[in-house]
């Protein structure tokens, strides 16, 4: 009989399992950052459906839902009923511009990381992107696993920032406005 040590173990281990298992461990990794809460979709918004595919297709390998959309008008209808944790949206659109719909996304949820991406970069687009708060300018064609990782980042940044929100709203403004105090103050004013 052989004995084999983790070091072997490791050794002999297929690498496909290894990656296997790490990109479950990344699945899993999303939503413990946000407690328990269950994650909202990330929107894609591009008339390319081969675009919409493949980013679906990804993204959903990674555990993170998705909803697509084919033009920015269905987006500013969706918003009225649903938010994204993230958007990723083409600049050059039949019935509209990913520039235009930033500028109203924005408007109305200023914190949502919005991904800008297009097959025209240059320089007047990337600027316009950054300048109406853009979270990142992604270029056509893209590699895929780099997309998939700038799209993780503004996932985590925007929990990140719905748990600040979060405990902002549970601070009360004033120290001296919190049930404790008021009780304090009750106690001190019987006296």
């Amino acid at each position: 009989m052989r004995e084999r040590t983790r070091a072997h173990a490791v050794q002999d281990t297929d690498p496909a399992a290894v990656a296997e298992l790490l990109q479950a461990w990344r699945r899993a990794a999303i939503p413990s950052a946000h407690h328990g809460r269950s994650m909202k979709p990330i929107w894609v918004v591009d008339d390319d459906q081969s675009i919409r595919f493949v980013l679906e297709k990804a993204l959903g390998r990674e555990g993170l839902p998705v909803r697509s959309f084919t033009n920015p008008r269905d987006v500013l209808a969706a918003l009225d009923d649903d938010v994204p944790q993230v958007l990723v949206s083409d600049i050059r659109m039949p019935g509209g511009s990913g520039i235009d719909l930033l500028s109203k996304v924005k408007e109305r949820h200023p914190g949502l990381p919005v991904i800008i991406m297009t097959a025209y970069s240059d320089l007047d687009s990337a600027v316009s992107a950054f300048q109406g708060g853009a979270f990142e300018y992604l270029p056509k064609p893209f590699d895929l696993p780099k997309a998939v990782e700038l799209i993780r980042r503004a996932v985590e940044e925007s929990l990140r920032e719905e748990s600040v929100d979060e405990q902002a709203t549970e601070v009360p403004e004033m120290l001296g406005q919190a049930p404790a105090m008021q009780e304090v103050f009750r106690a001190i004013g019987r006296l």
